[in-house]
């Protein structure tokens, strides 16, 4: 056994640790609140840890929520309990709104964020940013992706989908899932309703959710297929889909468009490692599905700025993403990452597999007030998958439901 005998006392504000770096008895005290998932929680514990290692002044608190609490709970409250908040980007009208968050443009330096906007996957750094203010960077980068068992694909003499026949040829079979639960529909009908038309610039606007037309066929789509799957599915979230098609014996051998969830990629976290791919053609065309990941926020209350916006820029470097976040079971939102050879050799390809799904999907609103279209409406769209009756019914139940939510933006 070593022992440290300390022959000088020093002052307690500056004494020196085992490792040869120094800690202030009063360290300054960051927090933050992420979501509870493997994808999302460990990340920041890690990335804060070595940080904390690299700056012995700061401790870095993080708590975390359930995936539930992280699409709903009001942005409004976390803020007034915490110094950063991980959230997703249907909260960026509320947040300008509400002034509750710090634009980042006032917080990080230009070239930075500007660094942050050319490099990130898809539309993820465009999606916080709303009448020139940015409200997030994207820490992680996420979509609806195809998922499916290689072994059991084979084993069925099955070929890889390539367009939504091929889906519903494989639907036929029942061994196809999907996350069916109210607000996964409500995005599933988002992302048809983008490829239908043409991408997410004409729907959405200040008198209409979307043209009839394309909402009419979006829902016939969801129906048709659903006709083909377990109705358990409408019971399921994303991570409740992986963990059921990652078991040995589970009979589900694809999924056209589930949200990415690398970790179900890598050896070891579930009984089988799956395999990701883009999502199929509809007429010709990449589905749009519908962005999500998160982004890294900071409160307005929030005192100690100038060390905040150090951490911040450190866990959204590129250097970071592709090291330290990652092998803590993050899914980066900086695009080398993406590309990274080693990266993928540790994901089964999970990201090389799907970037062309991020770089092409559709950014959902955003507006404030959205957030009340997300928590009902997905239950007119699983209603209208059910029954297939009165989809002008549905298209008026959900325009009028999208027209309140709208009121005051």
């Amino acid at each position: 056994m070593i022992h440290y005998i300390w022959n000088v006392v020093l002052p307690v504000q500056q004494r020196p640790t085992i490792f040869g770096m120094e800690e202030t008895a009063v360290p300054i005290h960051l927090t933050g609140i992420t979501w509870s998932h493997s994808r999302g929680y460990p990340p920041m514990v890690a990335v804060s840890q070595r940080y904390e290692e690299l700056h012995p002044e700061i401790r870095i608190t993080w708590e975390k929520r359930s995936l539930a609490n992280f699409e709903s709970q009001s942005i409004e409250d976390l803020a007034q309990r915490y110094d950063m908040l991980v959230l997703d980007h249907p909260w960026t009208g509320r947040a300008v709104a509400s002034q509750i968050l710090i634009p980042l443009n006032e917080l990080l330096p230009p070239d930075f964020l500007e660094d942050q906007k050319r490099n990130s996957i898809g539309p993820s750094y465009r999606s916080y940013t709303m009448q020139g203010q940015q409200i997030a960077l994207p820490i992680d980068g996420a979509a609806p992706v195809a998922v499916y068992r290689q072994d059991l694909l084979e084993k069925a003499g099955s070929k890889l989908p390539e367009t939504w026949e091929d889906v519903l040829s494989l639907a036929g079979g029942r061994g196809v899932i999907f996350a069916g639960g109210p607000v996964y529909t409500l995005l599933d009908f988002f992302s048809l309703c983008a490829t239908i038309a043409g991408g997410d610039e004409t729907l959405y606007g200040e008198k209409e959710l979307v043209p009839h037309a394309v909402g009419a066929e979006a829902l016939e789509r969801q129906r048709e297929l659903v006709a083909l799957c377990d109705r358990a599915l409408f019971e399921m979230n994303p991570i409740q889909v992986y963990e059921e098609m990652s078991r040995a014996d589970s009979p589900y051998l694809y999924s056209p468009f589930i949200f990415g969830y690398v970790n179900y990629f890598r050896p070891g976290y579930g009984e089988r490692v799956l395999k990701a791919a883009n999502v199929v053609s509809y007429h010709g065309t990449m589905l749009k599905t519908t962005l999500g990941g998160t982004g890294l926020a900071v409160s307005a209350n929030a005192k100690n700025r100038k060390e905040i916006a150090d951490f911040c820029q450190y866990v959204a470097s590129e250097e970071i993403q592709r090291t330290l976040f990652f092998d803590a079971g993050g899914q980066p939102g900086y695009k080398t990452a993406w590309e990274d050879r080693w990266v993928n050799e540790r994901s089964n390809g999970f990201f090389k597999d799907t970037a062309d799904t991020l770089e092409h999907c559709s950014i959902r609103p955003r507006y404030n007030g959205y957030m009340d279209l997300q928590d009902q409406g997905g239950f007119i769209v699983q209603e209208y998958m059910k029954t297939g009756t009165d989809v002008k019914g549905a298209l008026e139940k959900l325009n009028a439901l999208y027209l309140k939510s709208r009121r005051g933006t």
